[in-house]
């Protein structure tokens, strides 16, 4: 852990604490802490008050992250093998992806408050505004390649609704193949990477990026419409209990997919699909397909109904917009 997000742990209960204190808590000189400061307000536009004679505080207290803590709440703890937590990362999937296999065995879990370069679909950047929501990636291996791998991220899409359902969220719907909604308006998004022999172990990073408390100026830098977990609730919730559920249910539903696969998932994604039956454009490198939307199937290719015909798409370099 660095001096910095050291420091901002101590400083997240929003209280005072002298730079006398701080430099002997974290065994570094006050012109260290003084540095780790402005490097907190330059990096991620802190606010942190100065006072002579009381120390620095947090203008706003934040709900960081913690290992520890997630660890202890985890239901799967004994199979998880490590938790990071960092507080500025290129991507949490970069980093597993580079290291998974390597250096970390998995299931390895990383989150990180910040991500200097988050990753979506097709190599699109993913805001990731600071210690406001959930940036997290858990590496997974199975021991041989699952029929139907294409079907994994669609299955944890359902798996991820049925959690925020049970913290309380409506109008949840999944759009194909890897957004969740709530409320017609994205508040999740998944990132789903492989690689593998066909025969051999196959290694997974599942990216996953929750809208927990998204701050107002957030609508700047995202070019589509957007809620986050507060703004249906009403009230805050623990990033750290949010994210070891969303840990448990991410791994029971691996353990569950390499088991029986995606068929017991499909009919719950047919109910959620938030596109079906209705007019949506199929948009791909050469061209664009309109069409109406009819669900996907057992395989999880998305069908659409053309000149009275259906066609199946599947998930790769193409993406699906409502049409007009």
């Amino acid at each position: 852990m660095s001096i910095s997000h050291a420091i901002l742990k101590t400083l997240s209960d929003g209280a005072f604490h002298s730079g006398e204190r701080l430099a002997a808590a974290h065994q570094v000189t006050r012109a260290a802490v003084w540095k780790a400061i402005k490097a907190l307000e330059r990096q991620f536009a802190l606010e942190i008050h100065s006072v002579r004679g009381r120390g620095y505080r947090l203008a706003n207290p934040v709900d960081l992250l913690d290992s520890k803590h997630i660890a202890g709440l985890l239901q799967c703890a004994d199979t998880i093998k490590g938790i990071e937590v960092f507080l500025s990362i290129e991507s949490t999937n970069t980093y597993l992806m580079h290291a998974t296999g390597k250096q970390l065995p998995a299931p390895w879990v990383v989150l990180a408050e910040h991500q200097q370069a988050g990753r979506g679909r097709r190599g699109r950047n993913w805001h990731s505004p600071f210690a406001g929501n959930i940036y997290l990636s858990l590496s997974w291996r199975f021991m041989q390649a699952p029929a139907n791998i294409i079907g994994l991220s669609l299955a944890l899409g359902v798996v991820i609704c049925r959690y925020l359902a049970q913290q309380g969220l409506t109008g949840l719907a999944l759009k194909w193949p890897n957004d969740i909604l709530c409320q017609g308006k994205k508040i999740c998004g998944l990132l789903v990477e492989m690689r593998g022999e066909t025969n051999g172990p196959y290694e997974v990073v599942i990216g996953v990026g929750l809208n927990v408390a998204m701050p107002d100026s957030a609508h700047t830098a995202i070019n589509q419409p957007y809620i986050s977990v507060q703004d249906v609730l009403h009230r805050p919730l623990s990033r750290n209990h949010l994210a070891a559920g969303l840990i448990d249910a991410l791994v029971a539903a691996l353990y569950d997919f390499e088991a029986r696969g995606f068929e017991q998932y499909l009919a719950d994604w047919n109910r959620l699909d938030a596109l079906r039956d209705r007019a949506v454009n199929i948009l791909m490198a050469d061209r664009q397909q309109a069409g109406i939307a009819r669900g996907i199937d057992a395989q999880g290719a998305l069908l659409l109904e053309h000149d009275g015909r259906l066609q199946r798409y599947y998930s790769g370099e193409i993406s699906l917009r409502a049409g007009a």
